[in-house]
This record gives C-alpha cells, sequence and structure tokens, in this order.
C-alpha cells in the first residue's frame, strides 16, 4: 500500500464509514472521551485493536510500542512516552481496566535473540531491554531445553505479557487502585494466524483459550 491509497482511503471513509459513527464523534467532541479501558499493545501493522475487540471510537484508549512493553515506573523528568500515556489514562481519563496484549511472530521478541546493530538502531537495543527478563526466564527454565527456536519465541512471547505486568504494578497509583480492587490487568496473547486470543489465568499460571471458562 502506498500514500496514494492512504490518502484515497481516507476520502473513501469520509464519504461512507464517518457518516455510521458520525452523531457518535459528535459526542464525543462535545463530551470528551471517557474510555474505560487502556490498551497496550505492540506496533506491529498486523495487530489492529479496533478490529480483533470488535470496538469503536471512544471505547478505548490506545498505546502502542515495539513489543508492547512497559518499563518501569521512574520518578524523573526525562521524557517517558509510555508512561505518561499510562499516567493520563489512569489519572485523567480514569480507567478502570488496563490490558497488555501481546501477539505471536512478534519481531520485538524474536529480536531478543539476534539483537539488531548499527549506531541507527541506539532505541531500539536500549528499549529492548524491556524484554530481557521473559528472555532469561526462558533460557534458565529447565522445562525449555531442547525446545526449538520456534517454541522458545512463542513462550517468551507470552512470558513477556507477565512481566509487563508486574511492571504496571510499579506505578503506585495503580498499585493502589488494585489493592483497592478498582482496577483488574490482563494479559493477553493474539495469535495473528487464527484471530483467537488467549488470557493470562493468574490462578492457573498460564495462558488459556478466551473462550474457554474456568470453574472455581
Amino acid at each position: 500500500m502506498d500514500i496514494k491509497s492512504i490518502i484515497d482511503g481516507n476520502e473513501k471513509f469520509r464519504k461512507n464509514k464517518f457518516k455510521k459513527y458520525e452523531e457518535k464523534f459528535v459526542d464525543l467532541v462535545q463530551k470528551g472521551q471517557k474510555p474505560k479501558v487502556l490498551y497496550i499493545g505492540c506496533s506491529d501493522s498486523r495487530v489492529l485493536p479496533h478490529l480483533i475487540t470488535n470496538t469503536g471510537p471512544g471505547d478505548l484508549f490506545i498505546v502502542r510500542n515495539i513489543g508492547n512493553f512497559v518499563a518501569p515506573f521512574k520518578p524523573d523528568e526525562d521524557y517517558h512516552s509510555t508512561a505518561a500515556a499510562i499516567e493520563y489514562a489512569v489519572s485523567v481519563l480514569q480507567v478502570s481496566e488496563i490490558i497488555v496484549c501481546g501477539h505471536s511472530h512478534c519481531g520485538a521478541i524474536a529480536a531478543l535473540y539476534d539483537r539488531p546493530d548499527g549506531a541507527e538502531m541506539i532505541h531500539v537495543r536500549k528499549w529492548l531491554g524491556l524484554g530481557n527478563e521473559a528472555k532469561k526466564y526462558i533460557e534458565t527454565n529447565s522445562t525449555t531445553k531442547g525446545l526449538s527456536l520456534e517454541k522458545k519465541l512463542a513462550m517468551t512471547e507470552k512470558i513477556s505479557v507477565v512481566f509487563q505486568l508486574t511492571h504496571l504494578l510499579t506505578y503506585p497509583k495503580i498499585q493502589e487502585l488494585v489493592n483497592a480492587g478498582k482496577m483488574n490487568l490482563r494479559g493477553w496473547y493474539y495469535k495473528i494466524e487464527s484471530g483467537d486470543i488467549e488470557y493470562y489465568n493468574e490462578e492457573l499460571q498460564e495462558f488459556v483459550s478466551m473462550g474457554i471458562k474456568i470453574e472455581h
């Protein structure tokens, strides 16, 4: 797809799809956005949050970055894009749900096992450090010995989501809300090849298909 196709796509959107949501957009402008869910996902072009969740305008506050990583809370005044979005979602929009959604065939996770070189990739290499815990967990786990790289990557993609959830709990406000039962943190894993989503079941400590209900 080239830039002309994208521009033409906007024209088609204005003439066709916008009409479907016109009243909704007007309402969102007049009353402001009030999403209850913060979705933290990967920048991968194959993973479209609104498409895979069948949501519309105003439903999700979305943060996307390479690897759907969450940097632990750091109380300084440096530039922290993902942290700033998290703070805004939690303190201003007052979301009650945070989803960290990983996915299959993730380039960021693959790069943990084959680090990019070159001065032009300095920020990418630094950012990938947020996945080191997951990689180390897989490499030091006795149950993963002898597994193919493909299976190790899939396991790393999933366990990385769990580590990002722990990073979210380093944010004081999030920890406070979770402890008070006013916020839920959810780990998801989306399979590009099938459209299925698995969620992290904390009780079982494993990812389970979204369609399977666990009896308590």
